[in-house]
């Protein structure tokens, strides 16, 4: 008598994957927004996501090499006490992290480099319908697929994580 056990162990044997496991791969860039955005959401929605960027364990696991070599020299280049050049939540493009819900979408996907929009809902309605959506470039790395830059707007002046830290180095 076959049970549910030995269909499923046989059917992990023939190679053939239960539903449950068809999940997007920890390294696809949407199923990391996924994750990223979930934690953001979580309880009240105001944590944030400024946990991808608390430190440096955090910046090398979802940035790339390039952002996180940027981001320190212009961390170096601050003057001791200053506010360093990125003073918001770059996850949810606000001083106050508001994430009700949101929806990731792949705008671009190529073999090492990916383009994907997050559209965030919030529980406040005081933002633009423009400041609501985050797009993230992704590279492929050796170990993965990083982030190497975030973009968005806010009260309709465009800003971008890279320009911000480039712009940062020049004063």
């Amino acid at each position: 008598m076959l049970t549910r056990r030995t269909l499923v162990a046989a059917a992990l044997f023939a190679g053939i994957a239960p539903a449950f496991a068809e999940t997007p791969a920890a390294s696809d860039p949407v199923a990391i927004l996924t994750a990223i955005y979930t934690r953001a959401a979580k309880g009240k929605g105001d944590g944030g996501g400024a946990f991808i960027i608390e430190n440096r364990a955090a910046k090398a696991k979802y940035l790339s090499k390039g952002l996180v070599a940027l981001w320190a020299k212009a961390d170096a280049h601050t003057p001791k006490g200053d506010v360093g050049p990125v003073d918001f939540d770059p996850v949810t493009n606000s001083q106050e992290p508001d994430v009700k819900s949101f929806k990731v979408d792949a705008e671009k996907m190529e073999a090492d480099k990916a383009t994907i929009a997050v559209t965030i809902t919030g529980h406040r309605n005081d933002r633009k319908p423009a400041d609501l959506i985050v797009r993230y470039d992704f590279v492929r790395e050796a170990n993965g697929w990083k982030i190497d830059d975030i973009k968005g707007s806010s009260g309709g002046e465009a800003w971008s994580i890279r320009k911000m830290l480039t712009d940062s180095l020049k004063s």
